[in-house]
């Protein structure tokens, strides 16, 4: 009867046990250990030690090895040795040593270079560990590779022998000792293969740090996660020769996303950040951040006059300041005008110098009082009116003076750049006057630039619409050339390559920017872009198929995979994706 009702409680508590626990769920289906190499699930592994090396180890030795587009595990284990221990070995090996070489000395025999040198290695050895400039260890190093197959795993090992046995460093499989092998490149923290090799501090340091493709530097703002080995992209764009970037991808493949968390970083650091917003999807962020956002339309309350002027610094020229301005101006004036004739084009540029000096703005005036006596377009029109051949000019420009296009281009500017972020939204502006726009406000964001100076970046968004006008690229090419003198760096973010790279403006453009981010791209420019990049079939084919928010970030002459990665609150600031926002309108 006892043994029944013990019978009964064991299986009732058999099926009140929890059927899984965390363990099944992490743990591999099944792990066999063989002879030579061993299997998790359908994976093959194998691991190695290393038994032997040179005399001399280079700086970096490893990195092919971390370097190989291979899974593989690699444990470093060091087990310091009394430095007493060492010394009293290395007299009994530096007398017997030094005993053979008087033996061959009284012989007359010839002298033995193997013997002298491991002489004076030993010598200079036991004088460094005397003077505590060196210290001893058993040291070991195992590698565990994977593998789907036995074929991919014999190339394996022939890749690994050729780089190492290259630097006559030489590695053998840890046959019958497969599990051991398993535990010790396993994060337990375990030597259980305990094969070592005894070595002093200077060879151990050749092994550190990883080297490896990587991005990584003390100061600057995380960019994202490097693919190949997990560390972290952390870069300060303003430490190189200029600090322009470009980024090209196809829509939905996460640029704006990487882009925004780039500004929200850089905010944090004291990077001001303005950005030319084709869709308003800035907004939110300059909202969260305490930021201006000015919606740039024709029935908009923030207007940016054309004839702004930026302030004369101390050392500057105001004849340059003001004939450079001009000559800009004509440049705007031929995209609003859809192109000037040469007559029209003189005209022109004498009717913007006759309208600055109607308000006493000449390189003979005091430039303290110019910004006071800023014209606007009517005033250009009033002296056109006056000019003799320019009627067709006056009759063009009129469109902007007057009706519908008067509010927004004949206005004295409202705005300013006095927040940490501005963002300049243009996307109710009409399609036809959208380069005009943005050519307008990137004259009154550079005029800014030039007035104080400060580290700042420029985000212009969709720039193929800024290419489609050769004044338009023009315009942002000298940005980019110019931008470095005052700490100014601009971003040209684009999906559209090939209308980009149509303008002559377009492979300067990249050629003057030392960042470049590309991220997914679409079959029909990529060819297109691995010529300009000169990328090659792994990197193109890696830009067809990475998932979103993944492509290879350029940094001078240094590149690596990357992934973009933001936190849970950054994220709820710069998302886009709709049911993202809805999820968060509901809650």
């Amino acid at each position: 009867m006892a043994g029944k009702k013990q019978e009964k409680q064991e299986k009732h508590k058999l099926f009140s046990e929890e059927l899984i626990n965390e363990k099944d769920i992490i743990a591999p289906a099944s792990i066999k250990i063989n002879p030579s190499d061993g299997e998790i699930g359908e994976i093959l592994t194998k691991t190695y030690f290393i038994f032997s090396y040179p005399r001399y180890l280079n700086t970096g030795w490893l990195s092919p090895i971390i370097n190989l587009d291979i899974p593989l595990d690699v444990s470093f284990f060091f087990h310091p040795i009394e430095t007493e221990t060492v010394l009293k070995q290395l007299r009994r090996k530096v007398t017997e040593v030094q005993a053979e070489l008087t033996e061959r000395d009284e012989k007359g025999l010839i002298s033995d270079p193997a013997l002298e040198t491991a002489h004076s290695d030993l010598e200079e050895l036991r004088q460094s560990l005397q003077t505590a400039q060196e210290k001893m260890f058993k040291f070991g190093l195992y590698i565990t590779v994977y593998a789907k197959d036995k074929k991919e795993l014999i190339q394996i090992e022939t890749t690994l022998r050729s780089i190492l046995e290259s630097r006559l460093i030489y590695i053998k499989p840890a046959l019958y000792q497969q599990k051991e092998g398993l535990i010790s490149t396993f994060p337990y923290g375990m030597d259980s293969l305990d094969i070592h090799t005894t070595l002093n501090t200077s060879p151990l340091s050749s092994i550190f740090p990883f080297i490896s493709f990587d991005l990584s530097s003390n100061d600057g703002i995380l960019f994202g996660i490097n693919k190949h080995n997990n560390s972290l992209v952390l870069f300060d764009r303003f430490s190189l020769e200029n600090a322009n970037m470009v980024i090209f991808a196809k829509s939905g493949s996460g640029k704006s996303y990487a882009v925004k968390l780039e500004v929200l970083r850089s905010l944090m650091v004291g990077i001001d950040c303005i950005i030319m917003d084709p869709e308003n999807e800035y907004k939110t962020l300059a909202e969260a951040s305490g930021g201006s956002f000015y919606n740039i339309s024709l029935g908009s309350d923030s207007h940016i006059n054309p004839f702004d002027l930026p302030e004369v610094k101390e050392g500057e020229d105001p004849e340059d300041v003001l004939r450079s301005n001009i000559i800009n101006l004509v440049g705007l004036m031929r995209v609003m005008l859809n192109g000037l004739s040469p007559e029209e084009d003189a005209i022109m540029d004498r009717a913007l110098a006759e309208t600055y000096a109607a308000r006493d703005i000449t390189p003979e005036s005091d430039p303290a009082n110019w910004q006071q006596n800023i014209p606007v377009l009517g005033d250009l029109e009033t002296v056109l009116e006056g000019m003799e051949g320019a009627e067709m000019l006056t009759q063009k420009i009129r469109k902007f003076t007057k009706g519908t296009f008067s509010e927004f281009f004949n206005n004295k500017s409202n705005v300013n750049m006095a927040n940490g972020l501005t963002v300049f939204g243009i996307r109710d502006i009409e399609d036809e006057l959208r380069p005009i726009a943005m050519f307008i406000v990137m004259r009154y964001i550079w005029n800014e630039v030039r007035t104080t100076l400060k580290k700042r970046i420029l985000i212009i968004d969709e720039a193929w619409w800024m290419m489609q006008n050769e004044d338009g690229a023009s315009f942002l090419f000298g940005l980019c050339k110019r931008g470095r003198k005052y700490w100014l760096g601009v971003t040209t973010i684009t999906q559209d390559v090939s209308d980009f790279m149509k303008s002559s403006y377009g492979k300067p453009i990249i050629t003057n920017s030392s960042l470049q981010l590309l991220l997914k791209q679409s079959p029909a420019g990529i060819d297109l872009l691995q010529d300009t990049f000169m990328l090659t079939d792994q990197e193109k084919m890696l830009l067809l198929e990475v998932p979103v928010g993944e492509g290879i970030f350029f940094a001078g002459q240094k590149h690596v995979a990357i992934r973009v990665v933001a936190s849970y609150t950054e994220d709820q600031i710069i998302t886009t994706n709709p049911e993202e926002i809805k999820k968060r309108e509901n809650n």
